[in-house]
C-alpha cells in the first residue's frame, strides 16, 4: 500500500477516538455572518459545543481559501498553497465540515468543491476567517456530545490537527451512540474503519461529517488520483455487512489534488491510505 513519510514518529494508537451520544438535525446558515459564526450558532441552538455538517449547494462571498501543495521544506511531508479570495460569490457543490475549538475559541476544518462566479472550477480548505455566507443554505449537521474535536499539536504530522477529546456534557437532547474519530497517516481508509468497528461490535454504521486527506485516490470506476496531496470531503458513507457478510466500509468522497485536479465517486476498500488525517463521527445503528 503506498505510503507517505512523515516528519514524525507513529503514534502508537493509529484511531484517536472518543464514544460520544449524539443527534442529527438540519440547520439553515444565516447570510452575513462568517461561516464560523454562522455553523456555531446552528450547533448551539441545538445545545451542542461542536460536531460536524455536510451541505450541498450554498453561497459564500467574500471567500478565501487554500488547496495542498508540496512542502518547502522537511517540516511537512505536504503542506498549503498560498491564499486563493476569488470574486462575488462562489456557489459550493459539497463540502464537509467538522465544527471544534483551538486555541480556547471555536474553529472549523471543511472541505469542498465549488464554483466561482467567472465559472472556474475548484475547491479545497475553507478559511473560518475570511469565509462569509452570501446567501441563507441549509446543512445536514451531526451535534455530539460528551466528546468534541479540538486542535492539538500531533508530532508525527508536525501540524496542529483536530481529535476527539472527551468533554463535559452539554445536556443536549441525544438519540444516538455514536464515535468520534481521528485516523492517523498510511492505514487504509475503509479498512481501517471497518476494523473499527469489527473491534467495537457495530454491526452497521452511518458516517457523519468527514474530512481529512488520502495519499492520491483509486475509485471503484478505474478512475485514479495520482498526486499524492488531496483535500478530501466525505459525500456520503456507511459500513455494513457486504454480501460475504463481513463489514465494508462504502465511502463516496470528493476531493481536489495539489495539481488542482478534482475527482469524485467510491474508493475502493485496500487502496486509499490516509495522508495526513481524516475526522469524523460514526452514528451507530446496530
Amino acid at each position: 500500500m503506498r505510503s507517505i513519510k512523515q516528519p514524525g514518529a507513529p503514534v502508537a494508537e493509529r484511531i484517536q477516538w472518543v464514544e460520544a451520544r449524539g443527534h442529527a438535525f438540519a440547520f439553515t446558515l444565516q447570510a452575513g455572518l462568517p461561516l464560523l459564526e454562522a455553523a456555531r450558532r446552528g450547533f448551539a441552538a441545538e445545545r451542542f459545543a461542536g460536531g460536524v455538517l455536510n451541505f450541498q449547494r450554498g453561497a459564500l462571498g467574500p471567500f478565501a481559501f487554500v488547496m495542498p501543495a508540496l512542502s518547502k521544506t522537511t517540516e511537512n511531508a505536504a503542506f498549503y498553497s498560498d491564499t486563493y479570495r476569488p470574486a462575488g460569490v462562489t456557489r459550493t457543490k459539497l463540502g464537509s465540515m467538522t465544527l471544534g475549538r483551538r486555541d480556547g475559541a471555536p474553529f472549523f476544518h471543511c472541505h469542498g468543491l465549488w464554483t466561482e462566479a467567472d465559472g472556474k472550477a475548484s475547491g479545497g480548505h475553507m478559511l473560518p476567517d475570511e469565509t462569509v455566507v452570501a446567501e441563507p443554505f441549509e446543512v445536514e449537521a451531526f451535534g455530539i456530545d460528551g466528546a468534541l474535536f479540538t486542535a492539538e499539536p500531533d508530532p508525527e504530522t508536525n501540524f496542529k490537527l483536530f481529535g476527539p477529546v472527551t468533554a463535559v456534557s452539554t445536556s443536549a437532547h441525544t438519540t444516538s451512540r455514536a464515535f468520534a474519530l481521528r485516523l492517523r497517516p498510511n492505514q487504509d481508509f475503509a479498512g481501517c474503519l471497518e476494523e473499527f468497528c469489527r473491534a467495537q461490535g457495530i454491526a452497521r454504521a452511518k458516517i457523519h461529517g468527514g474530512v481529512g486527506s488520502t495519499i492520491g485516490a483509486r475509485f471503484t470506476d478505474g478512475g485514479v488520483t495520482e498526486p499524492f496531496a488531496t483535500e478530501l470531503a466525505i459525500a456520503s458513507g456507511t459500513i455494513a455487512p457486504g454480501p460475504s457478510g463481513a463489514l465494508e466500509a462504502a465511502l463516496d468522497i470528493a476531493l481536489i489534488d495539489y495539481t488542482g485536479g478534482i475527482a469524485e465517486g467510491r474508493l475502493i476498500r485496500g487502496d486509499n491510505p490516509v495522508l495526513m488525517t481524516m475526522e469524523l463521527v460514526l452514528e451507530v445503528l446496530g
